[in-house]
Formats: structure tokens, C-alpha cells, sequence
């Protein structure tokens, strides 16, 4: 095997930092890569999975100093977002740091290990009635550290915000070997609540999350859920902007739309039993001008059957304003009947959601010019477009987060001072970073 680093760096230095690291969390936690560690094409050539933060740091600096690029890993469910990797010689795993070291129930926070699984986290904290507000994909294997990394969230953003608005506190290991907190365990603690959110959505660039502190709600005594379908999406937009524009206060709502039904809207209220069934009505009420259908049973875990169907496949996560939604549907539908793919997509009322772009069986063609013409129309009103998920030949002609406006410099610049030499999670991010 090729011992040299995927950035040039010399035969013996390379070997010397391969028996630092082994030092450093034993031998029996690290082991040569194999063809199932690789990451959009490229193949590191060992894997470590660090057993404390100080562990994390000190595997940073040992790396860092011998110019090995380190790809941060946790349940491993988004590895193939972003840009495929400049080069990685190291996959971190944070699979060992899975405590949930604390969780004060009286102050509504959680202290948890960036390697904990969402639902170990949302098991531990039912047995005090409370729960993390959030509901992003694959929670069975998801971990914190990666769910921060990209910035992942479901349906409950509606009501109760985004990764950014739930995170208080939050330790990071820099490739320096440093390690920086920021935060703390006290709702209402306002010092150092940047740092959190910076290191939220940021893809492992500027340092390998270790631990993270959250605010808490409890768990609604009663939870429920209606759909209603729309033959059109002029009236489907109508509908969403009219729950929006009234006193309702629902923890979700999503519309999901396919090439091959007409769009449905989902509602799910939560809280006292009375409380929902009065919310309920004045929903039904509103909605007097569609068809109330069954919901299914898993309606709220529509996002995660987007990644399913045949190869190969596009997923893709757009933002627009909600008004905007019929408008984006019937841009979909004509882009995909042009290009014969078939499409379905689940869409949050905050402006948020996910498309599938595929076939029915024959191998269809996905151009970038179908991506980037819905781009170009998101973009012209606001809103993004970016590719997630995708065959690697077409991510190679593309650019997969689309345009950073005028804030890619000021991200270089984050970037420059959070990790100088380029180690961490190299190109994969926005403009490369």
C-alpha cells in the first residue's frame, strides 16, 4: 500500500504519524480502510475511532503535523453529501462518543457526545417526559455530531426552529489539537452562542464536533395528524398560505407532490387532547375546499422514502419562500416531463424540502442542465438548490451547492482561521472550502 498522504507528504512522516496515532487510542481502534470507507470515489487509507474528545484533538495535531487529510465520520448516512473530496488519507470516527453525559431535566438541556445516536439521545430523555425537538433523517443511525454537521431537520422545524435555534453549547476539536467550547448549559446564557452555530451546517470544515449542549421541550401528551388533497397547485399553495395566515398552531406542515398524483398537505397538531381536537376543527374548516384523505401511517418520515427508488438518482434540498411553492411544482414538473424522469418531492411550509429526481426502471438521464435550470429559477426568487445526493459523474459537472451570493469570501476567511493547512474535509464544501 501507498503510505505517502494524499497531499504529498513523505513516505517515513506518513508511517511515523500512522505509530503516533496508534499510541494514541491502541491499536485494537484502528485499522486499514477498505473499499466500503470510501467517500465519493476517493479511498483513505486508514480509519481511527478516538475514544474522548482529548483523544479527537490529539489525533488532529498528529495529523495535522504530518499534512494527512482527515475526513470526520459519525453513523456515516450522509457521506456522500457535498463535494466529492480533494483527497482524505483519514476517516475520524466519533462512533465511541456515545454518552449522553447529562441531562438536567429541571433546566430543559442536554449534554450528549457527538457519536450518540438521536434515538439513543430521545430515549434517555423520554424518561423524564422531554425530548429534542427535531426529526431529521435516518434517526436510527444518525448521529449528533453529524446531524450538526449538515444542518439536519424534518417537519418539527415548523414550529420549533432549526438546529441553530435548539444547540446552546457546543465543543469542537480544531486541527490544531485544539480544543474550543462555546456556550453553555443555561437556556439564557448568551455568551458564546457563534460558535455553536457556526460549526452547524459546516460539514466537518472547521473542526470535528465532540459534544454538544441542547434545550429540551416535553413530550405533547397527544399527537395529531390530518391530510387533505388538492387537485392542483395553485390551490395546494393557497391552502398552505391560508394555515400560515391563521391562528393555528401546528408543529408541522408538508405537502407531498409526485409526477404521478396530485399534491396532498399534511397537518399534525400537538398538546392537550382538547387543544388538538379544537385545532383540528378549524383546519377542517379552512380546508373545506379539499378532499380530506387517510394520512399514512408513516406521513412524517415521507422525507427519508425520497432516497429510495431505482439508480440511478437525484436528491436534491431546496429552499423557497411558501408562496412560491406552486410555482416551483409546476416548474419541476415541467423540467422532469422534458427530460422523462419521474419526480416526487416532500416540501416544509418554512420553505424547505427535498426532490427526488429518477426513473420508473430505464436508466433515465439526469443533465446537469435539468439541475440547473430548477436552480437558476429557485435562485432568481431567493431561494437554493442543492444536489445531495447523485451519480458521481454527474456531481464531477456540477456545482453542487449552487451560488454563495456574496459570502464566500467571509466563508474562506472562517475557514483560513479555523483550520489553515486545509485538513479537514478538504473541497468538500461550499466553493471548495
Amino acid at each position: 500500500m501507498d503510505t505517502r498522504s494524499s497531499s504529498g507528504a513523505s513516505v517515513a512522516g506518513v508511517e511515523a504519524a500512522w505509530s503516533d496515532l496508534r499510541a494514541i487510542v491502541g491499536a485494537e481502534h484502528m485499522r486499514a480502510a477498505t473499499p466500503d470507507d470510501a467517500v465519493d470515489g476517493v479511498q483513505p487509507q486508514m480509519v481511527i475511532e478516538p475514544g474522548s474528545p482529548d483523544e479527537i484533538a490529539r489525533v488532529l495535531k498528529t495529523a495535522s503535523a504530518a499534512a494527512l487529510q482527515v475526513i470526520p465520520r459519525g453513523g456515516a448516512t450522509k457521506m456522500d453529501w457535498g463535494n466529492p473530496p480533494r483527497g482524505g488519507d483519514l476517516i475520524l470516527s466519533t462512533l465511541r462518543l456515545n454518552r449522553v453525559v447529562e441531562h438536567a431535566w429541571g433546566d430543559m438541556t442536554a449534554t450528549v457526545e457527538a457519536g450518540c445516536t438521536l434515538r439513543q439521545l430521545q430515549q434517555t430523555l423520554s424518561e423524564h417526559g422531554q425530548r429534542l425537538a427535531l426529526d431529521p433523517l435516518w434517526p436510527d443511525k444518525a448521529t449528533i455530531g453529524g446531524i450538526l454537521a449538515t444542518n439536519d431537520s424534518g417537519p418539527l422545524r415548523f414550529r420549533f426552529g432549526s438546529l441553530r435555534d435548539l444547540i446552546i453549547g457546543i465543543t469542537l476539536a480544531l486541527a490544531d489539537g485544539t480544543l474550543a467550547k462555546s456556550g453553555g448549559k443555561v437556556v439564557k446564557n448568551v455568551a458564546g452562542y457563534d460558535l455553536p452555530k457556526l460549526a452547524t451546517g459546516s460539514l466537518g470544515t472547521l473542526g470535528i464536533i465532540t459534544q454538544a449542549i441542547f434545550r429540551l421541550h416535553p413530550i405533547p401528551r397527544e399527537s395529531r395528524s390530518l391530510s387533505f388533497s388538492n387537485p392542483d397547485n395553485a390551490g395546494m399553495n393557497a391552502l398552505v398560505l391560508a394555515i400560515l395566515d391563521s391562528q393555528l398552531v401546528p408543529t408541522g406542515v408538508q405537502v407531498r407532490a409526485a409526477s404521478s398524483s396530485p399534491p396532498e398537505i399534511d397537518l399534525r397538531f400537538e398538546g392537550t387532547a382538547a387543544g388538538c381536537e379544537a385545532q383540528v376543527d378549524q383546519a377542517v374548516r379552512l380546508a373545506a375546499g379539499c378532499r380530506q384523505i387517510e394520512a399514512p401511517a408513516d406521513v412524517w418520515n415521507a422525507p427519508a422514502a425520497l432516497w429510495g427508488g431505482a439508480e440511478p438518482s437525484v436528491v436534491c434540498k431546496f429552499t423557497l419562500l411558501p408562496a412560491s411553492m406552486g410555482t416551483f411544482f409546476d416548474k419541476v414538473r415541467e423540467v422532469a416531463e422534458r427530460a422523462r424522469l419521474q419526480w416526487w418531492l416532500v416540501a416544509q411550509a418554512v420553505g424547505a424540502g427535498l426532490l427526488h429526481l429518477g426513473g420508473d426502471g430505464a436508466a433515465p438521464d439526469i443533465s446537469p442542465s435539468a439541475i440547473a435550470e430548477l436552480r437558476q429559477g429557485l435562485e432568481a426568487r431567493g431561494g437554493s438548490l442543492v444536489v445531495l445526493r447523485g451519480p458521481s459523474e454527474m456531481k464531477s459537472k456540477l456545482d453542487v451547492w449552487g451560488s454563495t451570493g456574496d459570502a464566500l469570501p467571509v466563508m474562506k476567511s472562517i475557514k483560513t482561521q479555523f483550520d489553515p493547512a486545509g485538513v479537514l474535509n478538504p473541497g468538500r464544501f461550499v466553493g471548495g472550502i
